[in-house]
């Protein structure tokens, strides 16, 4: 389950800052929450609109129409609060920083279960494999069996190398966000090194007893 972002009123406070910077539409507002957390997450139009709304309704933002757009912008009784409540800003940031690195444990977790699950179906293919040899007319299953076998080897392959992109992509965007925000701590590429080297070895390992 993905763990709650904001704490109770923190995003409300957080759309002021953001709006105090510019005035934006929607979907920027969206786009910028994205891109402060990394892309690891994305708030729907559910979760934003009606928040605007209630800034809106307690005089805190305004709107206006730029075409097809609606455009949000911060009132003076909004910059009021935000200076008001300026101490609780960093709160945010922090719980923003936390978020952002439990979002990326859950996708981390999730390519290694991924990773798991590669190396548990290049086993039982390759357990097949052989066992399609034994058949009846020998030659004939160990032809279909190794045209099943490859095929099946090169699905794995394809899947293996999507899910190694996702973490790539992934892993990328964690790393230039928290650079981006100066809090990249020293031991995080070492570390990065040597659970790579780990996970490699791990799977020419299980390659090599299939």
């Amino acid at each position: 389950m993905t763990p709650a972002v904001f704490a109770h009123g923190s995003l409300r406070l957080y759309l002021l800052s953001l709006l105090a910077e510019e005035p934006r539409h929607g979907y920027e507002l969206i786009q910028a929450l994205s891109d402060r957390f990394g892309g690891t997450y994305v708030p729907s139009a559910g979760t934003i609109y009606p928040r605007l709304a209630k800034l809106e309704e307690e005089g805190l933002v305004t709107k206006t129409t730029d075409g097809r757009k609606t455009v949000y912008s911060i009132t003076d009784a909004g910059r009021a609060e935000l200076a008001s409540r300026e101490h609780e800003l960093d709160a945010i940031e922090e719980e923003v920083t936390d978020s952002v690195r439990r979002l990326a444990d859950e996708v981390r977790a999730g390519v290694n279960d991924a990773m798991r699950t590669l190396r548990a179906e290049l086993a039982s293919a390759a357990r097949e494999a052989k066992r399609d040899a034994t058949r009846v007319d020998p030659r004939q299953e160990a032809r279909d069996a190794g045209r099943d076998a490859r095929a099946a080897a090169n699905a794995a392959a394809r899947e293996a190398e999507v899910a190694i992109n996702d973490f790539r992509q992934q892993l990328r965007t964690d790393l230039r966000s928290q650079a981006a925000r100066g809090s990249l701590p020293a031991n995080v590429v070492p570390l990065l090194k040597e659970e790579l080297t780990r996970v490699r070895r791990t799977i020419a390992e299980a390659i090599a007893r299939s």
